[in-house]
């Protein structure tokens, strides 16, 4: 008798057989399973859901799933989560026996498709207490549906308007084989996604994997936010928003639901529900004309829809360092908006430091030796509160380079995590990712190339804590999180690079605060892009960006969170110079008579954070009003505080006065604080007011400044130094290459552990820390090639002699560049006579990549089309060949480019973990269609000329009135040079610098080989080299 009944879905059950069990539907004719998908032809991007119900009359001895689905599929039964996968060529299988019960049972699937080809198979194989099987295959007797609805996924929803699959073929046939025969145990990761148990978690704490993002209908996710119902609203970075409804805690994953928000916008980096809209900072291109800028989403007719959409503010600027982020200010009175260096400041708006667009550089800079950002000037990144109606804008900090994410402690203080520059990895002007204290009228002095401020410049602010090398995605506060009270005050920050969310904990520190950091999650890979802390007390967050794949994740506490811990005296006290700063914070960006009386006394203050404040508060009234005062100041910290005042905003006239007053310090007996301080306030009062007028005046100077130089410290030697070459000692020369004889530690903040979790990157840096520049000796070089009298020959040789020991170092891909401009300056300052000696002592003491001649490919090459190229490659990923994909990545000319294993070019993107972030079509698709999405960081530009020629390159640095173009990226010393009167524009390049298609060279196994070795990131023992 057989066990399977003839039962349609439509219909109530009329009989119930005797045996195991009764399927509510057609009978299955065979053992074989066929690939489905929904009615009509398959849609490129697509998502489909499928219904399966079965009734079982006894209880089961086994029941194993086993399913595949082309391109990723999540399974449930009966509203339980029990299989995913997101490789089609390897089916994954699960023991589901728990999740059946006697009598009706449903299976159900979201199935997704990224390319043109689709399909869904699956078998559940059912045995009975006797060890009869039965088979419950993929068919038509299963329903399909293209639209989601809440509930789909349960027993009782009602699929009557459901329709028959598809059949697309039967498990074996082509493209896809047979995708059961390796099927691995359990849920298989969806490339790009890691199941909860491989993460790393803080103690105590669990995660969840809520949804996986299909990318080609609902793109990568890189920006959240709660609405005012408790919905998290959700923007792809390249397309538009989403609107989730997440499923109550302790509810199975299944019940989220996700939605389409209609109106013409995303490209979203920033999300704030608040005065009853949706706040939105869009990135880029965006969407309906609605670029790059500050937008407010409404509902106009109370439908809980958001359907119109109004500009505020557009912003020029754009891509990685664009608009980032908008939250509420502390009084929820106005917004605060974040962008990176690359976006300017909004015309009209205010400013409370009256300096902040000033570049307060002694010596002159050399812009990063590929030219990144060569035109960027202060303020760099920055921070501006804005009206609820965008009108007025009021720059209240700057002095950023890439700074991601706004988040406001239990206090009201606000922070951000700021971006490092990697290519500048073992130089003196490398700053690692750093999370700042944004206060009123903060300056944090990033400039452009070498000319980076140091945290001890007294007109800048230190960061609460140095991270390290990664790339900033976001931050917030756990405030109201429902997690012990540690965690609650923790500030969250995310590293997409490093794949890790860290725990800041702050530390009240005067008027500001210090931090220690802790690992909170982490997963390889783990491209966190933002977070949220939803009002159901969990951490919601999401990964993806740059088009990989994205995904959504809850993390809750499950113990006791405890209860309030009183302040101690240190924070009492803590609290009570907040508020003094605050108090002088009052007078940023105007003018006020009560200010100078306010503030002038606490220019002195011991804490930093109060002297800044106050010296801003003074800079924003009349120098006539505070002068005098400062002229009969004795508190060294209020000469010094005052004297960097004066030189920012008096006039060259009291040039001399200020020298003198600052000379009437005792500098050897200063603190090595003061002295730093001291040391700035000199560099201030001659870049903004010039050369001492008096040459007894500069005499003085020198001597004062010789006389402490070399000091035991480090930092204070390099501010000397500069001086003392700024006002041509005579004996820098000497007491400079005598420093330069001593190796001092380098030392690089990195976080040692997360380097692991990102082979490229990761090991870049490794590199470095095995074998790390003379940093401080780096300085020291840069600082001299200045000078063009006061050397001997003897002098000049031993300088030049240090660069080839340097060129044997290893530091980021623009060091040897660095290097090589550097020496370049120092040749242009030695005597004509000389200069053919020192060239051949140096020989080209640079590490600037010069690839060997590639091999020819063996071809013959093809055209390699996306989609089943694709297929044929994750389907073949078994028993290549090592030493043909590494000679295949030379053919294809990568190696030229990129980085790969610590080796290659760097005019494109390091290549060695990209295979553990991004799926194969996504690799694939940015080989044939390069120009999809250019990095900031790698994009050419069009300069047009006067005469209407046009060169593409990438426009590497401006020298002697003329523009130095890189024009190809296969080799970056073929370089063009244009007269800067020649010029009649430079714009961004829209084309990618990678020629497309560059695979259509290779032949079959050539290519197979080439995705084996990026797959393998480099490691000979991979499975992909397996037999």
């Amino acid at each position: 008798m057989s066990f399977l009944h003839n039962i349609s879905e439509r219909s109530p059950l009329k009989a119930v057989a005797a045996g195991l069990f009764v399927t509510i539907a057609t009978a299955v004719t065979a053992d074989k399973p066929n690939w489905i998908w929904g009615a009509g032809k398959a849609n490129e991007n697509e998502t489909v859901f499928f219904r399966k119900v079965i009734r079982l009359n006894k209880p089961v001895k086994s029941a194993k799933l086993t399913m595949s689905c082309d391109n990723g599929f999540e399974a449930f039964i009966n509203g339980k989560k029990v299989l995913a996968g997101g490789d089609w060529s390897a089916a994954r299988t699960a023991d589901v026996k728990k999740h059946l019960t006697v009598g009706r049972n449903i299976i159900a699937v979201r199935g997704w498709n990224d390319g043109s080809v689709a399909g869904l198979v699956g078998q559940l194989d059912i045995a009975s207490n006797t060890s009869r099987h039965k088979l419950i295959n993929t068919d038509t007797s299963w329903r399909a549906s293209r639209s989601k609805e809440n509930g789909w996924e349960s027993l009782d929803f009602d699929a009557r308007n459901w329709t028959a699959p598809r059949v697309t073929g039967t498990l074996g046939d082509g493209p896809w084989g047979n995708v059961f025969a390796q099927a691995g145990e359990g849920s298989g990761s969806v490339p790009g996604v890691l199941n909860p148990e491989q993460l790393q978690l803080a103690k105590g704490f669990k995660a969840e994997l809520l949804h996986i993002v299909p990318k080609g209908e609902q793109g990568s996710w890189v920006a959240m936010t709660e609405d005012h119902k408790g919905r998290l609203i959700a923007s792809d970075q390249y397309g538009h928003l989403y609107r989730i409804t997440p499923p109550k805690l302790g509810e199975n994953a299944s019940k989220i639901y996700i939605e389409k928000i209609d109106a013409p916008i995303g490209h979203a980096q920033g999300l704030l529900w608040a005065f009853d809209s949706l706040y939105v900072v869009v990135n880029g291109g965006g969407i309906a004309g609605h670029g790059s800028g500050l937008y407010r989403v409404i509902d106009t007719d109370g439908d809980d829809q958001l359907d119109k959409v109004e500009t505020l503010k557009k912003l020029r600027g754009g891509g990685e360092h664009g608009p980032h982020d908008v939250i509420l200010t502390p009084d929820g009175k106005n917004l605060f908006v974040i962008a990176g260096n690359h976006t300017l400041v909004p015309d009209l708006a205010t400013r409370r430091n009256p300096s902040a667009f000033e570049e307060d550089l002694l010596l002159p800079r050399q812009p990063d030796a590929r030219g990144h950002a060569r035109n960027i000037r202060a303020p760099g990144g920055w921070i501006c509160q804005v009206t609820p109606d965008g009108k007025k804008w009021d720059l209240i900090s700057s002095g950023y380079r890439n700074p991601y994410g706004l988040a406001l402690n239990n206090h009201g203080e606000l922070f951000t995590y700021d971006a490092d520059m990697e290519w500048d990895y073992g130089t003196p002007w490398y700053r690692p990712t750093r999370v700042n204290h944004v206060v009123s009228g903060s300056e944090y002095g990033w400039r452009t190339g070498t000319g980076k401020w140091p945290a001890h410049y007294p007109d800048s602010l230190p960061p609460a804590i140095d991270i390290g090398p990664g790339c900033p995605t976001g931050t917030k506060f756990g405030t109201g999180a429902n997690f012990p009270k540690r965690y609650r005050e923790a500030l969250y920050i995310l590293d997409w690079t490093f794949g890790t969310i860290y725990a800041i904990h702050l530390t009240p520190d005067g008027a500001s605060y210090t931090g220690t950091r802790e690992t909170f999650v982490a997963g390889k890979p783990l491209p966190v892009t933002d977070l949220v802390f939803h009002s159901d007390g969990a951490m919601y967050f999401a990964i993806g960006g740059r088009r990989s794949q994205s995904a959504l994740y809850r993390v809750t506490w499950d113990g006791s969170v405890g209860g309030e811990i009183p302040l101690t005296p240190a924070e009492r006290e803590a609290t009570e110079l907040r508020k003094l700063r605050k108090e002088l914070e009052t007078f940023h960006g105007r003018k006020d008579p009560a200010a100078v009386q306010k503030a002038f006394k606490h220019l002195g203050h011991e804490d930093r954070f109060i002297r800044y404040a106050a010296r801003i508060a003074i800079e924003n009234q009349p120098v006539n009003e505070w002068a005098s005062k400062w002229l009969n100041a004795t508190n060294p910290d209020t000469v010094i505080t005052g004297a960097v005042a004066l030189a920012r905003s008096g006039q060259a006239a009291s040039r001399d006065s200020l020298l003198n007053k600052l000379l009437s310090l005792p500098l050897a007996k200063l603190s090595e604080r003061q002295q730093l301080e001291l040391s700035r306030a000199y560099a201030l009062t001659f870049i903004r007011m010039g050369e001492p007028g008096d040459s007894s005046l500069a005499k003085r100077l020198v001597a004062s400044l010789d006389n402490v130089y070399p000091a035991r410290n480090a930092d204070l030697n390099r501010e000397l130094s500069e001086l003392l070459v700024f006002l041509k000692a005579p004996t820098v020369i000497g007491k400079t290459l005598a420093l330069m004889d001593t190796k001092l530690d380098s030392q690089m903040v990195v976080d040692r552990e997360a380097l692991n979790r990102n082979d490229g990157y990761g090991g870049t840096i490794k590199k470095v820390l095995a074998n790390t520049p003379e940093i401080q000796n780096l300085h020291y070089a840069m600082t001299l090639r200045n000078l063009r009298y006061g050397w001997r020959a003897d002098q000049r040789k031993k300088y030049f002699h240090w660069f080839k020991d340097a060129a044997t170092k290893s530091g980021g891909v623009s060091y040897g560049g660095f290097l090589k401009n550097f020496q370049k300056d120092a040749l242009a300052n030695a005597p004509a006579s000389e200069r053919p000696g020192l060239e051949k002592l140096v020989g080209d003491a640079s590490l600037a990549y010069k690839p060997a001649k590639p091999p020819t490919p063996k071809g013959p090459g093809q055209l390699w089309a996306l989609e089943a190229t694709a297929k044929l490659i994750d389907s073949s990923m078994k028993g290549r060949n090592f030493e043909n994909g590494k000679r295949s990545y030379a053919a294809a000319l990568c190696a030229s480019c990129h980085r790969f294993d610590g080796q290659g070019g760097a005019t494109g993107p390091d290549l060695t973990s990209s295979s553990s972030r991004f799926s194969t079509h996504d690799l694939l698709d940015s080989i044939i269609n390069p120009n999809k999405v250019v990095s900031d960081q790698y994009a050419a530009s069009i300069v047009t000329k006067v005469n209407g020629d046009v060169v593409n390159g990438r426009v590497l640095y401006e020298e002697n009135g003329a523009l130095h173009i890189s024009i190809n990226p296969l080799d970056p010393d073929q370089v063009t040079i244009i007269k800067q009167s020649e010029v009649e524009s430079v714009k961004p390049s829209p084309i990618s610098p990678m020629p497309p298609a560059l695979i259509n060279i290779l032949n079959r196994d050539e290519l197979l080989d080439l995705f084996a070795y990026i797959k393998s990131g480099g490691n000979r023992a991979h499975a992909v080299f397996s037999k």
